[in-house]
């Protein structure tokens, strides 16, 4: 990507990863999950287990499925006939670099967006990407599509980021991973050829609840607030029983059921509090809130959560727009082509940033 007109706008000392940093967004598994200190005083009964049943923990059974059977950039789609478009196939008018943004313990890899209808002297408002994947599995190149489609139907600078990912790494890490990024885009987003004073946040699924929560750590850590937040597939809130649509749909649901649903949660949030507002946007105070879009089908056992945050949001006067179309799944934006009410929600979300940037 290096020939790209983008490649000459960002810095080229964010391309290479620095000496002595890393991209602590690689998984570098050890043992699996359930790595024992070779002096560990109980290693002689972790051997006798280990002897007896393998893996020892569950949760290394659990996340091997949930990473081999994603949809990632990696795996071999069996059906040649339902592959949809790749995003530069779909949204050719974006040139794209691959960046490494500092953070507190390392560097976490992102990819820049730039529409090609950009003067190289502008520098538009940046959007700090984050992907979905059920806080387990996914990586900014599996967003591509989208990442696209936003830089490109608003003339927007996308900055796509990588975080790490639980259950090796569980609340709070992947969101300060996010947190810094953002306070780094911030002050510094003229060196990925955007304006560091209007950076918005956005996010589907698992990553729409990292945007949600932004603005709040943004809050507690004295940092200016995002200029506008938006979720795909809108993820607000961890205790979904206590929803009708997640009772009606989540049991035998299609991509987001119960069991994945249970999965995700232990693992993302093993010791924490189910209604930390950190973790469930819902339960925080959204008094100052920035202007938000929404977006979840009916038929998305989360849109009813997603709904009522909608609803605080304008009860705190805070400008939000929702957008709920009928009989469409968890996730029915992601794919070009597929269905036309994917190309209404980048509608519906054009005219929502026209408005509020």
């Amino acid at each position: 990507m290096t020939d790209h007109p983008v490649s000459s706008i960002v810095d080229p000392s964010l391309c290479v990863i620095p000496d002595g940093q890393v991209d602590v967004t690689i998984l570098c598994p050890v043992d699996g999950l359930s790595f024992v200190a070779a002096d560990d005083p109980a290693m002689p009964s972790y051997r006798v287990i280990g002897n007896n049943r393998q893996p020892i923990a569950l949760r290394d059974l659990m996340i091997a499925p949930v990473r081999s059977g994603y949809i990632g950039k990696d795996r071999t789609p069996p059906d040649p006939a339902l592959v949809p478009p790749t995003g530069m196939e779909a949204v050719p008018d974006v040139d794209v670099a691959t960046v490494y943004l500092p953070i507190r313990d390392g560097v976490v890899r992102a990819l820049v967006y730039r529409p090609r209808s950009l003067g190289a002297d502008e520098r538009p408002p940046v959007v700090l990407y984050l992907h979905g994947g059920g806080f387990t599995v996914g990586s900014c190149d599996d967003t591509d599509y989208l990442t696209r489609r936003i830089a490109r139907d608003n003339g927007l600078v996308v900055v796509s980021a990588d975080y790490r990912l639980a259950p090796e790494h569980p609340f709070p890490t992947p969101l300060e991973d996010v947190a810094d990024a953002y306070a780094w885009l911030t002050r510094e987003a003229g060196r990925v050829g955007g304006d560091g004073t209007r950076v918005l946040v956005a996010g589907d699924s698992a990553g729409s609840a990292f945007a949600a929560a932004l603005p709040l750590r943004a809050a507690e850590a004295g940092l200016p607030l995002p200029a506008a937040v938006v979720m795909l597939g809108a993820f607000v809130d961890f205790v979904q029983e206590r929803w009708p649509s997640f009772q009606r749909l989540a049991p035998r649901g299609i991509v987001y059921d119960s069991a994945f649903f249970g999965y995700i949660r232990s693992a993302y949030l093993p010791t924490t509090s189910w209604t930390d507002p950190l973790a469930s946007p819902i339960y925080g105070d959204l008094a100052g809130y920035p202007p938000t879009f929404l977006a979840a089908g009916t038929e998305d056992p989360i849109v009813d959560s997603a709904r009522a945050f909608a609803d605080a949001l304008a009860a705190a006067d805070v400008r939000c727009t929702g957008f709920w179309p009928e009989g469409m799944p968890h996730g029915f934006y992601f794919f070009p082509g597929v269905h036309p009410q994917g190309d209404v929600a980048y509608e519906r979300l054009r005219a929502f940033l026209l408005d509020v940037l």
